[in-house]
């Protein structure tokens, strides 16, 4: 779980950073202003990826995850966080406006595209991640070791 959410943070900070031309902050911000946005928002996407993840292991998860369940728990996961994002971007730019979207923004009903990828992007990459060397730790574990001579 801990390398889940470090490793989706470390993108997610990535991300942020390649995005901002797709928000107004990038053109009528000052420099400390955009720091500060994409600080707070990469630590907004590591509580969603926890969050996101302690309610797919409550919903699906077992004693046994990661070895079961595992593609169940992810696609929840995922899921979780792209349904807040999507409620977020929709609050922060029509009802708080918290932050405006650039005309470079591609929208879908007035929500930002960029987002939603986001969160589908980085937590599958990550699971995807994980889950192939969970597999690779089994193999090896499960084969047996050589006699020694």
């Amino acid at each position: 779980m801990l390398r889940y959410v470090v490793l989706v943070t470390l993108l997610n900070v990535v991300w942020e950073c390649l995005q901002l031309p797709l928000y107004t902050i990038w053109y009528v911000g000052k420099a400390r202003d955009i720091v500060i946005s994409v600080l707070h928002c990469t630590a907004g996407d590591a509580l969603i990826a926890t969050f996101s993840l302690i309610l797919a292991l409550i919903l699906a998860g077992t004693k046994e995850w990661p070895n079961s369940r595992f593609k169940a728990v992810a696609f929840i996961a995922i899921l979780n966080g792209i349904g807040y994002t999507v409620y977020s971007e929709w609050h922060n730019t029509t009802v708080t406006l918290n932050w405006a979207y650039s005309i470079a923004m591609p929208r879908l009903f007035g929500i930002g595209l960029s987002p939603v990828a986001q969160w589908l992007v980085i937590p599958s990459v990550v699971f995807w991640w994980i889950h192939r060397r969970s597999l690779r730790l089994y193999e090896s574990l499960a084969r047996p070791s050589a006699p020694r001579t």
